[in-house]
C-alpha cells in the first residue's frame, strides 16, 4: 500500500528475495533409538532352550516325588483315590435326578415355576449343596474299608463278602434304581404335558428326552445288571468254576468301560440341545470363517422358536425349556464324574 507520498510500493514476496534455505540441525538434541535386534535374536533360542530344561527337570521331579509317595503311602493314596472316585459317581447321579426334576417343574408346572423363579433357584442351590453333602456320606465305607489285597486296592477284604454285598447293593439302588425312577416320573409327566400341545416343537422336545433317557440306560443298565449278577454270586457264597470268574471280571471290565463313557455323552445331551450353546458354536464358527455370514443368519434367525400354550395359562418356548444351559446350578454341579 502507499501511506505517504514517496514511499515505494513493495509486495509480500519482496521480503523472500534474501532467503537462504540452507540450515543445519544438531541432532544431538534428539534421543537416539536403540536396536534391539541383538536381545531378539538371543531370546529365540536362549528362552526356548531354557523353558524346555525347567520343563523336563521340573516335570521329571515332580513325577519323581509322586511315585515315591505313592509307593511308600499306598493305602494312603488306595483310599484317596476310591474316596474321590465314589464322592463324583454317587453326584453325578443325584445331580441327574436333580436335572430331570428342574425340567419337570418348568415345563409341567409352568406356571407355578415361573411365578416362583427366585425362590426355585435358591432352593436349587440348597438342593446341590445337599447332595454333594449325601455324595460324601455315602463314600464314607469306600474311606474306611478301602484296603490293599495282594498289592490290589480294593474297597474291601477279600474275605467279607457281606460287606462287598452290603455295598453293592447300595450302590444299585441309591446310584440307579432312585435315579431312574426320579427320571422316569419326570420325562413321562413332561411328555404327557407335551402331548397336549400341538407344534413341530413338541415332536423336537420329545426326541430329545428320549435320547437322555435311552443314554442313561444304553450306559448305566449294563453296568448294573453286572453288578447285581455279582452281588447275587457273592451273597450265595461265590463261585468255584474259574471260568465263571473270569468271565465276571471280563464283564465288569466292560461294562465299567460302557458307563465311563457316558462322561463324554453327557456334555452332547445337555449342554448341544441349548438354544444359546448352538447359538454361540456357530458364532464361534462364523468368527473362525468356517462359516459365511449369510449361513451363519440362516441357522440362527430362519427358524423361529414356535411358543406353544400349556395348561390354558401361559406361553413358553420349548427350546428354552428343554435347555440344560450353563446358568442351570445343577448344570453347573454336574461334572464329568470319574464312575460308571
Amino acid at each position: 500500500s502507499l501511506d505517504t507520498p514517496g514511499e515505494e510500493l513493495t509486495t509480500p514476496t519482496d521480503n523472500y528475495d534474501n532467503y537462504n534455505d540452507n540450515f543445519t540441525v544438531d541432532l544431538s538434541d534428539f534421543p537416539v533409538l536403540c536396536s534391539k535386534e541383538d536381545n531378539r535374536n538371543f531370546r529365540q533360542w536362549f528362552m526356548p532352550t531354557f523353558y524346555s530344561i525347567i520343563c523336563f527337570l521340573g516335570f521329571t521331579g515332580n513325577l519323581l516325588v509322586i511315585l515315591t509317595y505313592f509307593y511308600f503311602h499306598r493305602l494312603a493314596v488306595c483310599k484317596i483315590m476310591h474316596t474321590i472316585y465314589k464322592v463324583t459317581f454317587y453326584s453325578s447321579m443325584f445331580l441327574l435326578s436333580s436335572i430331570s426334576v428342574d425340567r419337570y417343574f418348568a415345563i409341567s408346572k409352568a406356571v407355578s415355576a415361573h411365578k416362583h423363579r427366585a425362590r426355585a433357584v435358591f432352593f436349587s442351590k440348597i438342593s446341590s449343596a445337599i447332595m454333594w453333602v449325601l455324595a460324601l456320606i455315602f463314600s464314607i465305607p469306600e474311606m474306611t474299608f478301602t484296603t490293599i489285597n495282594n498289592n490290589t486296592c480294593t474297597p474291601y477284604k477279600s474275605n467279607n463278602d457281606t460287606l462287598r454285598v452290603n455295598l453293592q447293593t447300595g450302590q444299585i439302588i441309591l446310584a440307579f434304581l432312585i435315579p431312574l425312577l426320579i427320571m422316569s416320573f419326570c420325562y413321562i409327566r413332561i411328555i404327557l404335558t407335551l402331548s397336549q400341545t400341538r407344534g413341530f416343537e413338541r415332536n423336537r422336545a420329545i426326541k430329545v428326552i428320549l435320547a437322555v433317557v435311552a443314554v442313561f440306560l444304553c450306559c448305566q443298565l449294563p453296568y448294573n445288571i453286572v453288578l447285581f449278577w455279582t452281588t447275587v454270586v457273592t451273597a450265595t457264597g461265590g463261585t468255584t468254576e474259574c471260568d465263571n470268574e473270569n468271565s465276571q471280571f471280563y464283564a465288569t471290565d466292560i461294562t465299567q468301560c460302557i458307563a465311563f463313557f457316558r462322561c463324554c455323552l453327557n456334555p452332547v445331551v445337555y449342554a448341544f440341545i441349548g438354544v444359546k450353546f448352538r447359538h454361540d458354536v456357530l458364532k464361534l464358527l462364523k468368527e473362525l470363517g468356517c462359516l459365511s455370514q449369510e449361513r451363519f443368519f440362516k441357522y440362527t434367525f430362519a427358524k423361529r422358536k414356535t411358543s406353544i400354550f400349556s395348561n390354558g395359562s401361559l406361553y413358553f418356548s420349548l427350546d428354552e425349556s428343554l435347555s440344560w444351559n450353563a446358568e442351570s446350578p445343577f448344570l453347573q454341579d454336574n461334572r464329568c464324574s470319574y464312575g460308571p
